[in-house]
């Protein structure tokens, strides 16, 4: 019997997030910045940048997948355990590699890139062990790593991507209604996630009949579990007057949005309410300044001085604010569109952060938990526009 390294298995229709023009769009991007740096073809191992130049969101469970852009192709490499999905999944070509011998996930890129050329890679992916298999099979005459300018590129929104980032940023809404609505005492924090959880991805299967649906989730935190922003769900129960957080994270299509709010269980007392409205001010403060022109570094160091002048600063955990788009709690992250006093990236239309300052006050002390509140903003010619609906502050989220 005949074993082919790998071969096509096109099947079924294609059903992509966007339409062919949106990724031929990207893919020319992409190859006028190969011009630019001399790269013949890039070889993305990465779920974020495969995802956003070909539409494919693979599950690896072990093994490597691929998207090889040269000249003129962009072919998906995956293994033969998905079959005919990733094609149907995928703008451009299709290969999938078989696991008859080691190593055929190579021969299949190769049949692709040639021998020899230069090779563009993400340094900030590929592990040491693939990087020598790549320089065994391509045997490159230079590489260089694309990543840095990959994710310059992803910054820039199309009106396709903040158009979907906006239904997103509603679908949380949805999470957040139903979250609100679940939240009693003696409920558990597992009870009241699942809630939200499962609003949503039923939002999400209404708006978008033809997705795939995969990884929404809800982070639900209460008492001291509060205290850090990626906190996971517990099966702690509710009482009266717990601090709560509220976190929503619907996925669509690899795209990630979110939804943050501070609540209480029945009661807020005196010295949490005013740790809450300090920082549901900075929150305010904090998306004024959100406009063109702006950068990154200038916006963090504004709001640091919001919170020094009371007494606060010593509390902030982390930096205010970050980019939206192909990424989720597992891949992806646009470092260079970050609210934190090392990025000076200036703020441009088309762009879309979150503002999302929070406190952490230690247990024991007075106010003791963690307070965030979560909006997105799209930058716009003249400011932002934010798009998240769902009300902040102790009026609307005192619950109970």
């Amino acid at each position: 019997m005949h074993r082919p390294e790998f071969y096509r298995f096109h099947q079924g229709d294609r059903v992509l997030p966007f339409a062919p023009a949106e990724y031929d769009a990207r893919l020319s991007g992409l190859r006028a910045t190969m011009a630019d740096m001399g790269v013949d073809a890039c070889v993305f191992t990465s779920m974020h940048n495969i995802a956003y130049y070909s539409g494919f969101l693979y599950c690896s469970f072990g093994r490597p997948y691929g998207l090889v852009v040269a000249a003129t192709d962009s072919v998906t490499i995956s293994a033969g355990i998905d079959a005919g999905q990733p094609w149907r999944r995928s703008h451009g070509d299709n290969i999938t590699y078989t696991d008859w011998q080691r190593n055929n996930y190579w021969r299949a890129i190769a049949s692709v890139t040639g021998k020899g050329g230069a090779i563009g890679l993400e340094d900030d992916h590929m592990t040491l062990a693939q990087r020598g298999l790549l320089d065994a099979f391509l045997k490159p005459a230079t590489t260089v790593d694309i990543a840095p300018a990959t994710m310059r590129q992803r910054m820039a929104k199309s009106p396709a991507e903040i158009a979907l980032i906006r239904h997103g940023a509603q679908v949380a809404d949805v999470g957040g209604y139903a979250i609100r609505e679940a939240i009693a005492e003696g409920v558990r924090e597992i009870d009241v996630a699942m809630a939200g959880r499962d609003a949503m991805e039923l939002e999400i299967a209404k708006r978008f009949p033809d997705a795939e649906y995969r990884d929404t989730w809800v982070w639900f935190q209460s008492g001291i579990n509060t205290d850090g922003a990626h906190n996971p769900v517990t099966s702690r129960t509710l009482h009266r007057g717990d601090i709560l957080s509220l976190n929503t994270f619907p996925m669509i299509s690899g795209y990630y949005t979110a939804l943050e709010r501070t609540l209480f269980v029945g009661e807020v007392d005196d010295a949490s309410l005013k740790i809450w409205e300090a920082n549901v001010a900075a929150h305010e403060y904090g998306m004024s300044l959100l406009k063109p022109g702006a950068s990154c570094a200038a916006v963090t160091e504004a709001i640091n001085a919001f919170f020094a002048e009371r007494d606060l600063l010593q509390y902030r955990t982390f930096g205010y604010g970050h980019s939206f788009g192909v990424l989720s709690h597992y891949y992806g992250r646009e470092a260079g569109l970050e609210l934190r006093e090392d990025i000076d990236t200036v703020l441009e239309p088309g762009m879309v952060i979150s503002m999302e300052p929070m406190l952490t006050i230690p247990e024991g002390q007075p106010g003791a938990g963690g307070y965030r509140e979560h909006d997105i903003l799209v930058i716009t010619e003249d400011g932002n526009d934010n798009i998240t609906g769902y009300p902040y502050g102790p009026a609307f989220n005192t619950v109970g």
